[in-house]
């Protein structure tokens, strides 16, 4: 006969497993915190972060396992100049969407699909300069030389540009949590790839692998945009007055500005280097950087989310800027120490040679994470009030800085100096910005405030 369990507080009374009975208590606790839009979706995105930054190594670990180090280096050159001219175009109009989605109402769609064609459209223009002047860039880019080489690295573009587009509209209808879901999807589905593509197409795997499902993505997320998010955040935000196009032109002036240097920053060194080493050096030096600027994304992440969370109530900024502070804090500074203490052995995974040149690199970079997340808190508060002035100004310190710094130091200290100017350029801007973060946090709310409630679950 089965045994009834029993708890020993008393007869006839079931004993609860402690896990459980510690779950029930502390879930209430938890899912408080999750309703608060300014947590839930910056967690989302810090998983997407942690997401991608698995897949991503992953990807890059099978294709050093499975493809020829030269390969693997013309393919990160490629990825790299394209992540770099997308930039231009998209990666500097998804801050426009974060700020201005929550407060479109039904104009929402159109702003997005505008913005879509304006920067397919400015994608063709940016392109074609690059593919004129690619043959004096070194061998890692002579493939991108030919005419079809050419055309299929600017649907690439135009594609890549999109898809990025696609995760800024996703967070400003407070949709964060499905930016995870999209990103893993594609990981996985490009790990698959390049698995089945590297024995029948062992030059050309990496590239088909990593572009075939963007462009297969493009047409079923914008589908699940339209039909299933855009409406409640109309129905949301139908009081509220839709920005003018003044507005948006004064803010992209300022953000467009500072997102240049951001994107000089990130993508400019990569591709200084891949000009200045040969393809299997630059294998080496950008799985370092990938994933030392994967790490970097946490505090972009919940900088994100507070700009999102400003523009439906800008009077919640200094309470939500000290809470996203203390929460980033908290979780990348062990992610730091675990990224400094490992990177011998996660480079490794690579090659002996991926970690012999790469681990110096990854330690700085991790480390200069951490005065990043205080200056990019500050530049999310600011995003939020549209001071697209002063974020320029940052932003643009803190890139002339680096950029300034890299060059000088590379040539000293090879690849290793270009992580020394980034750790020092943020240590020394965080310590700019500190007096004026902590006077934001001191600063009282006002009685006035109206917010927008959280979209329902």
């Amino acid at each position: 006969m089965r045994e009834t369990i029993r708890s020993g507080d008393g007869p006839g009374e079931p004993r609860c497993p402690p896990f459980l009975s510690a779950f029930s208590r502390v879930y209430p606790t938890i899912r408080r915190h999750l309703s608060d839009p300014l947590f839930r979706n910056g967690y989302a995105l810090m998983a997407n972060t942690c997401v991608t930054g698995f897949l991503g190594l992953l990807y890059w670990l099978v294709a050093a396992r499975h493809y020829a180090a030269a390969d693997v280096g013309r393919a990160s050159a490629a990825y790299s100049a394209m992540n770099l001219l997308s930039g231009f175009t998209a990666f500097n109009l998804v801050g426009m969407l974060t700020r201005f989605i929550p407060q479109s109402g039904r104009r929402t769609a159109g702003l997005v699909l505008r913005t879509y064609v304006f920067s397919s459209l400015a994608s063709l223009l940016v392109t074609v300069p690059f593919l004129l002047i690619v043959g004096h860039l070194g061998s890692s880019y002579a493939e991108l030389g030919s005419v079809f080489g050419g055309l299929i690295f600017t649907a690439s573009i135009v594609c890549w540009s999109i898809f990025t587009l696609q995760d800024g509209v996703l967070v400003g209808l407070r949709g964060a949590v499905w930016v995870p879901v999209e990103n893993g999807t594609f990981g996985i589905v490009k790990i698959v790839l390049l698995l089945a593509l590297a024995t029948s197409l062992p030059h050309a795997g990496i590239y088909i692998s990593w572009m075939l499902p963007v462009a297969i993505s493009l047409p079923l997320v914008n589908a699940f945009v339209f039909a299933r998010l855009m409406q409640p955040h109309v129905q949301l935000t139908a009081t509220r007055m839709p920005p003018s196009v003044r507005q948006i032109g004064r803010f992209l002036a300022g953000d467009y500005t500072g997102a240049l240097c951001v994107l000089a920053v990130t993508f400019m060194v990569p591709v200084a280097v891949a000009a200045r080493v040969g393809p299997i050096a630059n294998a080496y030096f950008y799985a370092a950087w990938m994933v030392g600027t994967t790490l970097e994304l946490l505090p972009v992440n919940m900088a994100t989310s507070l700009t999102v969370e400003g523009a439906f109530d800008e009077d919640t900024i200094a309470a939500n800027c000290l809470a996203a502070l203390r929460r980033t804090m908290l979780i990348l500074v062990p992610a730091v120490v675990v990224v400094i203490c490992a990177a011998p052995v996660a480079l490794g995974l690579f090659g002996p040679l991926y970690a012999a040149n790469g681990t110096h690199v990854l330690r700085l970079l991790a480390l200069a994470t951490l005065p990043k997340a205080l200056t990019e808190m500050y530049l999310g508060a600011l995003r939020a009030q549209s001071r697209t002035s002063l974020i320029a100004f940052i932003q643009g310190i803190r890139g002339i800085m680096i950029l300034g710094l890299a060059f000088t130091l590379t040539g000293v200290m090879g690849t290793t100096g270009a992580a020394v100017a980034v750790l020092a350029s943020q240590v020394i801007v965080a310590a700019a910005v500190a007096p004026s973060m902590l006077s934001l946090l001191r600063r009282k709310p006002s009685l006035s405030a109206q917010p927008i409630p959280p979209a329902s679950e």
